[in-house]
């Protein structure tokens, strides 16, 4: 066990230290590797901005990097290149995260770069159009990828347009063509603060001086006016299943995709219901959908399930594609396996080939510092305690078919799903 708690990153060996301002720092040293991995995140993603600017966030997370009060682009990614390292900020759902690579004595350089794109961006209004314009063409492209519409489809229908899961985080043409300059510096203003951000290091770097380091560089920042971190709710129920069809002329594929609300990666149930999915749509040849929609009936080109689990209520959902005379016999095979995952106890072999499954690849995904820093930023940012991997074989290998079975009944109802259809015209009824 000794050996073991050493090889593992755990409380023993991550050091945390929660600064004044908010900021949480979290390092773990690994000599094995002359690298350095910086990973983090803070609470300015698309739940923050209002439906008419969906895509705010995503966009000033993009532009952070194309100019500061202190360097232009060129100043910026030079100063990165010549010492071969790497730095992105991305826009997700509920945070703005931050990765970043570079060799261990050059630590004191990424986070300088970091501090100051997070801090100090000015958003040269040359880079927002280019910007603007990527994104724009993006979004044009993906009006005429079927999978792309159906998800978008299946999300817009899962969560009203009350609700900030509705909307995309890359926005859409109408809202990306009107966020201005000033929209992108009174979101920055308003949402970027160190109040609840974390940032995690990990690498062959000394813990004491990288905290020093990292203090020295983000303890002086403040935000008076930074907002609370909002929670979102799952919408009300829904008491029936809803069909929706999409054409997309010049298509000779259509895609499916189904959805309902699954869990939160907090819920305490989160384990066996992601235990569950692998079984469902993941597991060798994507789990049981894929064997029965794909291998056995030869239905689809894909097929598989995903479950979300991230700070709020992800889906649940099934994907698959499919020649478009199949669309009703493969989203009825697809049904099918959640009526059964839900109604039935796995067997014994499901259960134990997934266990083994998930507690095998763990050590995988720690192999790499990018890996590490990863899960040590989930355990931090999910309050899963700093313990979680150590723990993790044992959580694994507790979950029973009984808990599997409970988690399936309480998120999978095969009657309330909403499904999705984006092809070529299929007469389906649907609306």
């Amino acid at each position: 066990m000794t050996t073991r708690r050493a090889s593992i990153p755990n409380a023993s060996n991550i050091r945390r230290e929660a600064l004044d301002n908010g900021l949480i720092i979290l390092v773990y040293e690994n000599p094995a590797v002359q690298s350095v991995n910086l990973m983090g995140s803070l609470h300015a993603g698309g739940i923050y901005e209002a439906p008419e600017q969906s895509g705010l966030s995503s966009l000033a997370a993009g532009a952070l990097m194309t100019g500061t009060a202190s360097r232009d682009f060129d100043a910026i990614h030079g100063a990165l290149e010549d010492i071969g390292a790497e730095l992105s900020l991305r826009g997700h759902r509920h945070k703005v995260g931050f990765s970043g690579k570079a060799l261990a004595e050059d630590l004191p350089t990424l986070i300088d770069v970091a501090n100051d794109a997070l801090r100090n961006p000015v958003f040269p209004a040359e880079h927002i159009e280019r910007l603007r314009g990527e994104r724009l063409t993006w979004l044009q492209y993906s009006s005429f990828d079927t999978r792309y519409r159906a998800a978008k489809a299946m999300r817009e229908a899962l969560y009203p347009a009350c609700h900030p899961y509705h909307y995309s985080t890359y926005g859409s043409e109408d809202s990306i063509s009107n966020i201005t300059v000033a929209d992108l510096e009174a979101f920055h203003h308003r949402h970027y603060g160190p109040r609840g951000m974390i940032l995690v290091i990990v690498g062959a770097v000394d813990a004491e001086a990288a905290i020093e380091l990292a203090g020295a560089a983000f303890g002086g920042w403040r935000a008076a006016d930074q907002p609370a971190v909002l929670s979102v709710e799952a919408p009300g129920d829904r008491d029936n299943q809803q069909r929706h069809s999409i054409t997309v002329p010049g298509k000779t594929q259509s895609d499916i995709s189904l959805g309902i609300i699954g869990p939160a990666r907090a819920a305490d149930d989160f384990l066996p219901a992601q235990l569950a999915n692998s079984i469902l749509g993941e597991f060798g040849m994507m789990g049981r959908i894929g064997k029965s929609v794909r291998e056995d009936k030869g239905l689809a080109y894909y097929a598989y399930s995903r479950l979300g689990g991230g700070h709020g209520p992800e889906p649940w959902t099934a994907s698959a594609g499919v020649n478009p005379e199949n669309v009703d016999r493969a989203i009825t095979a697809i049904l099918e396996e959640i009526e059964r995952l839900a109604t039935e106890l796995v067997s014994d072999d499901d259960l134990a080939d997934n266990q083994s499954y998930f507690t095998g690849r763990m050590p995988l995904r720690l192999e790499s510092n990018e890996g590490i820093a990863s899960h040590i930023h989930s355990m931090e940012s999910f309050g899963l305690g700093l313990d979680f991997l150590l723990d993790y074989d044992g959580l694994i290998r507790r979950i029973t078919r009984d808990q599997i079975l409970a988690a399936a009944r309480r998120y999978l109802n095969a009657k309330d799903m909403v499904i999705a259809v984006a092809g070529p015209p299929h007469d389906d009824g649907a609306h």
